[in-house]
C-alpha cells in the first residue's frame, strides 16, 4: 500500500498548524516545517508561563508592599513579621492593593504591625 502524501486528515492536520501560526514572522507562517517547530515552541512556552505568571504576580505585589512599607519607615520582612505577630491575615495581592491605592487603610496596617513588634 502507497503512502498517503496529500489525504483529507493530512492536509486538515497541516492546515491546523499553519491556522496556529497565523501572524509568525517571515517564513514561519506559511511554511508547514518552520511553522510545526514555531508553534511547538510557542505552546510550550504558553504552558510554561501560566505557571510562572503566578510567581511573577507574588514578586511584584512583594515589591509593592516593600516600596511602601519603605516609606513608613520599616523593611518588608519586619512587617510582615509585625502582621504575623498581630494576628493580621491579609494576603499579599490584598496589600499590594491598598498599598497602591488605599494608602491610609495600608498605614493603618503598618502602625498595627508596628505597634506588635514593639509590645
Amino acid at each position: 500500500m502507497s503512502r498517503a502524501v496529500d489525504g483529507l486528515k493530512r492536509k486538515n492536520h497541516r492546515k491546523k498548524i499553519l491556522k496556529q501560526a497565523k501572524g509568525y514572522w517571515g517564513r514561519r507562517h506559511s511554511n508547514y516545517k518552520t511553522a510545526k517547530d514555531a508553534v511547538t515552541k510557542a505552546l510550550f512556552y504558553a504552558y510554561r508561563d501560566r505557571r510562572d505568571r503566578k510567581g511573577d504576580f507574588r514578586r511584584l505585589w512583594i515589591i509593592r508592599i516593600n516600596a511602601a512599607c519603605r516609606a513608613e519607615d520599616i523593611s518588608y520582612s519586619r512587617f510582615i513579621a509585625g502582621m504575623v505577630k498581630a494576628g493580621i491575615s491579609i494576603n499579599r495581592k490584598a496589600l499590594a492593593f491598598l498599598a497602591v491605592n488605599d494608602i491610609p487603610a495600608f498605614k493603618a496596617v503598618v502602625s498595627q504591625a508596628k505597634a506588635a513588634l514593639g509590645a
